[in-house]
């Protein structure tokens, strides 16, 4: 598994979906559906948060497509 804030949002998305399959399986132990759950929260803040920064830089977008600082 890589470093998650390393991931691009497409390959942690792709980890995400990945392990809620693995999840809703039902195939898993207690302690790898815990260590799972716990590595899915974190990609789910790395998505979050590569969403949160890309909306940010559309919203200083200006018309004419150059970037005006906020503030």
């Amino acid at each position: 598994m890589n470093a998650i804030n390393e991931l691009s949002f497409e390959a942690a998305y792709a980890e995400l979906e990945s392990i809620v399959a693995r999840l809703e399986s039902g195939e898993l132990s207690l302690d790898e559906s815990v260590s799972l759950f716990e590595r899915g929260r974190q990609l789910a803040e790395r998505c979050q948060a590569l969403l949160d920064q890309a909306e940010l830089r559309v919203s200083q977008l200006t018309d004419d497509g150059r970037i005006e600082p906020l503030g």
